[in-house]
């Protein structure tokens, strides 16, 4: 028995010892994209990002039917509300980043007219270190958010 104890912690070790690391991942959950109300205006996305990494940094949203996305996030001051563009989009495993109405959202500008509630838009986040994820987010008509999970 006493020789047996030492064997597998060496093969414990081994087999710990050999593993490589996780590499970096991110996954989007709950993507919605709402349209603009009045027709040229920017719509939003809403969805969670979880990973396995930390920390992780979202650095872009695009997509080949809209010309721009912006990252903002609402602001409540003095009664007043006002979007200022997102400056910390760092999440860890233990801290997924939501973006939801009345807070974080992905502003999309320039958005294809012939995007309609119930269609699909496909949705590239580029990541620090984590690579690219494209997902297709449900379209919703104006103010048709819903809570999405949330």
């Amino acid at each position: 028995m006493k020789r047996l104890v030492p064997l597998l912690a060496a093969v414990i070790c081994v087999q710990a010892c050999g593993q490589r690391p996780q590499e970096p991942s991110v996954t989007v959950e709950e993507a919605v994209v709402t349209l603009p109300a009045v027709p040229g205006r920017p719509g939003a996305a809403y969805f969670t990002l979880r990973t396995n990494n930390d920390p992780t940094r979202l650095t872009g949203i695009s997509s080949p039917q809209v010309g721009r996305i912006e990252l903002h996030e609402t602001v409540r001051q003095d009664g007043v509300s006002r979007m200022d563009p997102l400056r910390d989009t760092i999440f860890s495993p233990d801290a997924p980043l939501t973006f939801v109405p009345g807070g974080r959202h992905a502003m999309l500008v320039d958005m294809d007219p012939s995007l309609r509630a119930g269609g699909r838009l496909r949705l590239t986040f580029t990541f620090e270190p984590a690579p690219q994820v494209t997902v297709e987010a449900e379209v919703r008509a104006p103010g048709d958010a819903g809570d999405h999970g949330h």
